[in-house]
């Protein structure tokens, strides 16, 4: 979640690896030219790299991690989001982004590689599109932009659109400017299927900031045409807080716009974490969200970060990551309902909806004053008349649980690595943690690609579902009891 603080459309610099894993090729690429390959040896991928006394693997006898894929230069900083479609897994980095083919989940290889720096480059994927956040200060909208303080006026930040149909050599294709930036984006499909739109969550506008002025109440939202997707464009940025939000507290944070978005488009429901708010939207219409139910949680929820429905759309878990995911909450001094989730049942129908706060939960292990660990990214498992999601907590690792009874989760599973440092807090552990097609993969923010496999008698239904496209921020429906 940190923060830092025109359009010119320059040269994307891309790094692709051949799939047999021993060749490098690197290219500078135009918006509409094709690449020249230059072959450059790299390094073999190794599956873990473990340090004794430190980063040791323990886990559950029911998940157990088949692959690594290192990171590697210089795509090389900190590791976000994750979005999938068919064979491939995109991953974000805060220096571009790195497409993964994942047909072996047990071997997967690199496709390639694209520098174009500007934290945190959240990611998602539809079609032949890929967009990529921009939620740091820069020079330029271009990949070779430079990074500057948000004080300089005509600063850019915003939404970056790639063509990825030949997934070897994306194309970077357009940018749209949006206010604040883009900490994060949501995509929403278009009722008639000719569009998508983006719903763009910045926060914490700041008086010195000239391109981020307070207060900063709403989203942006960027309709793209699917034939079209050179005309993308700012349509709305709706007012979700007129009355201000929540003011802030000595334990909670004020409301100034969202961190996160999550759409159900087939219900035509959202859920927002928004700082100090949790928001159910109406996205009927989605041009024009609106806020139909709102809570808060002003003794044990920091930052309100990011939200996964259950199938039904009968339930909402909302995260708090305090600490901005820089911080050790995952120990007996914070205890279990700081740093958590907490589960909402959600009642009523449509604009009469409401949420009803049911339970907390954590992580139930005690993790080193060294390690970063809170609530963070996660997805719905698509089990059959089960409500189970696999969740990241940084260096707490990757916990699986059963929400089935809202009053009472309980974890099925879990895998961690242990402290990056015995005896320094050093930052790092899993960003993002989804289930996609039968494995869960999960993008390390040091150690780069991780996939799991489950094995449980709980989730085995979840084999029965495959998507062919997965952004977890727009959550599909499938099949349930």
């Amino acid at each position: 979640m940190i923060r830092f603080h025109k359009p010119r459309l320059r040269q994307l610099r891309v790094v692709a690896l051949a799939t047999t894993g021993l060749l490098v090729a690197s290219a500078l690429v135009a918006p509409a030219s094709s690449a020249q390959t230059v072959p450059q040896a790299a390094p073999a991928p190794a599956l873990t790299n473990t340090i004794p006394g430190v980063d040791e693997i323990v886990s559950s006898p029911n998940l157990r991690q088949i692959a690594n894929v290192p990171k590697v230069a210089p795509l090389d900083a900190t590791n976000s989001d994750i979005a999938f479609q068919g064979k491939y897994a995109f991953a974000g980095n805060y220096n571009g982004f790195v497409i993964y083919d994942i047909s072996r989940p047990s071997a997967p290889t690199v496709k390639a590689r694209v520098l174009c720096p500007g934290s945190q480059n959240d990611i998602s994927v539809h079609g032949d599109l890929l967009f990529l956040s921009t939620d740091s200060s820069r020079s330029d909208d271009s990949c070779n932009s430079t990074t500057q303080g948000a004080d300089v006026k005509g600063s850019w930040e915003g939404i970056k659109v790639f063509d990825i149909k030949d997934k070897a050599n994306p194309r970077y294709i357009k940018s749209v400017e949006t206010a604040c930036g883009s900490h994060t984006h949501t995509l929403v499909p278009g009722k008639d299927r000719k569009a998508i739109y983006l719903y763009v969550s910045s926060y914490s506008p700041r008086a010195e900031f000239p391109d981020c002025q307070p207060p900063h109440d709403s989203i942006s939202i960027i309709k793209v045409p699917v034939k079209k997707p050179t005309d993308a464009a700012v349509v709305a940025t709706p007012n979700l807080f007129p009355d201000g939000g929540f003011p802030g507290s000595q334990t909670g944070s004020a409301t100034t716009g969202c961190h996160d978005i999550t759409a159900y488009p087939s219900k035509d429901l959202a859920a927002g974490a928004c700082m100090g708010d949790g928001i159910l939207l109406d996205i009927k219409n989605r041009e024009a969200p609106r806020v139909i139910n709102r809570v808060r949680d002003e003794v044990n929820f920091a930052f309100w970060h990011s939200a996964t429905f259950n199938n039904a759309g009968t339930k909402v878990i909302f995260t708090d990551e305090l600490g901005g995911g820089g911080a050790a909450t995952c120990n007996e001094t914070v205890g279990p309902n700081r740093g958590a989730d907490a589960i909402y049942d959600i009642a009523g129908r449509g604009n009469a909806r409401t949420m009803t706060f049911r339970s907390y939960y954590k992580i139930p292990r005690a993790n080193a004053d060294t390690e970063n660990c809170v609530a963070h990214n996660g997805s719905l498992i698509p089990v059959l008349g089960k409500d189970i999601m696999v969740q990241a907590w940084y260096q707490g690792g990757i916990s699986v649980f059963d929400f089935t009874d809202s009053a009472n989760p309980k974890e099925i599973a879990f895998w961690e690595r242990g402290p990056l440092s015995a005896d320094t807090f050093v930052g790092g552990g899993t960003w993002s943690a989804y289930y996609y097609n039968g494995h869960i993969y999960s993008n390390d923010m040091v150690k780069g690609l991780d996939v799991l496999e489950l094995n449980d008698w709980r989730t085995w239904s979840a084999k029965l579902t495959r998507y062919q496209e997965l952004n977890v921020q727009t959550q599909p429906s499938y099949l349930g009891w």
